[in-house]
């Protein structure tokens, strides 16, 4: 009888498969409902890490660049996602806490956590210290960090204000947008059955 280990489980119909060596630049299907169960891409830790410190990079312009500015009747205000967040005083302090968690903090701590764990891989050394331990919380914020979700309801807001006033978009406005894709790519390339398979066997030898 297989092992633990040597099974994976299709994550959209939970059929059970016994795991088969797949070759570089192939994919394992689920039999069941043909999704990608497992993708063979050498390259992509590199890729996965070289996304991740990108999207830090963007980050960074993202929060101190002014994300957009707002003319009306001759008057003008120009406004950073950093200054917007500690715009909030008082009672609404808390909000400012929850837009700099979930914008800022929560994408750049897993974009640090995944370099951390998968750039050793791509270069051929042993994982890190407590790797295993990081890559999890990676995965656990993935549901959390909420870029798109931020951009889009600008995007949202901007259409109704538009009537009422100019507003000219900052290039933070357009750093994270271009963050939306690399994050998306970044996720795309992903492989967990593949990055725990390497954890587990670098770290045991």
């Amino acid at each position: 009888m297989p092992s633990v280990s040597d099974l994976i489980v299709c994550p959209y119909c939970d059929a059970l498969h016994d795991v088969a060596p797949v070759e570089p630049g192939a994919r394992a299907l689920c039999r069941r409902c043909g999704s990608t169960l497992i993708r063979n891409r050498p390259s992509a830790p590199l890729l996965v890490s070289v996304l991740s410190i990108t999207s830090l990079i963007l980050m960074t312009g993202g929060v101190f660049f002014p994300f957009l500015s707002v003319s009306s009747y001759g008057m003008s205000n120009e406004s950073s996602v950093f200054g917007a967040a500690l715009a909030f005083q008082g009672d609404l302090r808390p909000l400012s806490f929850a837009v700099l968690l979930m914008i800022v903090l929560l994408p750049v701590t897993r974009c640090i956590a995944l370099v951390y764990t998968l750039l050793p891989l791509a270069l051929g050394r042993p994982p890190l210290r407590h790797a295993v331990r990081v890559f999890r919380v990676a995965e656990r914020l993935r549901p959390w960090s909420m870029v798109e979700v931020f951009v889009i309801g600008t995007a949202v807001a901007l259409v109704k204000v538009g009537g009422i006033a100019s507003i000219t978009l900052g290039p933070a406005f357009w750093a994270f947008a271009v963050m939306i894709f690399t994050v998306a790519l970044a996720d795309g390339y992903i492989n967990r059955w593949s990055i725990w398979s390497a954890l587990a066997t670098r770290n045991g030898s």
